[in-house]
């Protein structure tokens, strides 16, 4: 297996040693979509020991574009993301220790992950998931490395727990509302230039080579053709919720306000299950066919054509509904299927 990757070892800033450090570390990729799988099949390669992927979609016809981990076969099966990821990658790398997590990333799960982690990726759309990556991030000292894309645009930048500026401390100065996939497009280049950005972060990392990582936020619009560096140090916050002076970690303070959330981007509503109720595969085709619905059902998930909407439920409880963005009326069809 060393010819495997002698072309990285011949590179001088990784070598023989920084090989090792990257065989031998786990990593958690959190999202296995455009980023994810890029990152998840760039990391396989390069020799990374183990990775904990999470993701809580499955794949459609619209992922195809940019998202190189699937296929055709895939979004006709409708497979989980990390079902397909995982038949993928290992056949790209038999000896990789892959451990996929379909179910929305809870802050239980986060703690976790991120205390067998060498270092987190963030792949996801949503500042709140991010938040929670950060609190677990400071909290136990783990590096992660945060990406975002959209349109022909990139930005990305590794945040290292040393004292400086955490992610809660940018929050004033980012946008309260992004544009997205679903609103502006995307194009398959720009998540390229952004995983690839993300990777080497990480590459740096696991190698030893902690001082060549990036010091300030770096933003790329490929369509333009223009690129900038923001430096956040002064942005620090001693007040910060998660990084200051008296940390409470929020993020990872589950609330039963995180049981509905509408799903960045997308026409879609996520209702996850009350920790004191269960209920299976089996209830959600019963309950389906009690109300009429097109009810089709695989390994992981009961889709349901219901009420006027598609509506998607997984082993874990979560339930996705299609077309409509307000929790309250998701909370609404959620109970007139299960009571």
């Amino acid at each position: 297996m060393s010819e495997r990757y002698s072309r990285q070892t011949l590179f001088k800033p990784i070598g023989l040693q920084g090989q090792a450090g990257i065989h031998e570390s786990a990593i958690t990729i959190i999202g296995c979509g455009a980023l994810g799988s890029a990152i998840a099949e760039t990391m396989t390669r390069a020799g990374v020991g183990e990775i904990h992927l999470v993701d809580r979609d499955y794949v459609e016809f619209s992922n195809l574009q940019r998202q190189q981990l699937f296929t055709e076969e895939d979004a006709e099966k409708m497979l989980p993301k990390v079902v397909a990821a995982e038949k993928r990658l290992m056949a790209i790398r038999k000896d990789l220790r892959l451990h996929g997590y379909l179910e929305n990333l809870s802050a239980s799960l986060m703690e976790m992950l991120i205390q067998k982690s060498t270092l987190v990726f963030d792949a996801t759309d949503n500042f709140e998931t991010r938040l929670l990556i950060n609190d677990a991030s400071v909290k136990y000292g783990k590096p992660w490395i945060y990406g975002a894309c959209v349109g022909s645009s990139g930005v990305v930048f590794p945040f290292v727990p040393d004292g400086n500026s955490c992610f809660r401390c940018l929050i004033p100065v980012l946008p309260a509302v992004n544009d997205t996939c679903d609103t502006v497009g995307i194009i398959s280049p720009a998540v390229q230039m952004t995983a690839a950005l993300q990777c080497t972060e990480a590459l740096k990392w696991l190698s030893g080579n902690h001082g060549a990582m990036r010091k300030k936020v770096h933003h790329f619009n490929l369509w333009d053709n223009t690129q900038f560096d923001i430096g956040i140090a002064r942005i620090k916050n001693k007040a910060c919720e998660t990084c200051g002076e008296n940390p409470v970690f929020p993020s990872l303070q589950q609330t039963s306000d995180s049981l509905y959330a509408v799903l960045c981007g997308r026409e879609a509503v996520q209702i996850l299950p009350d920790s004191k109720r269960t209920i299976t595969l089996d209830d959600a085709e019963n309950a389906g066919r009690q109300v009429g619905a097109e009810v089709k059902r695989t390994p992981y998930f009961v889709q349901l054509h219901a009420l006027g909407h598609r509506m998607v439920f997984f082993g874990d409880g979560r339930m996705i509904i299609h077309g409509i963005r307000n929790i309250t009326e998701g909370r609404r069809l959620y109970h007139q299927i299960f009571g």
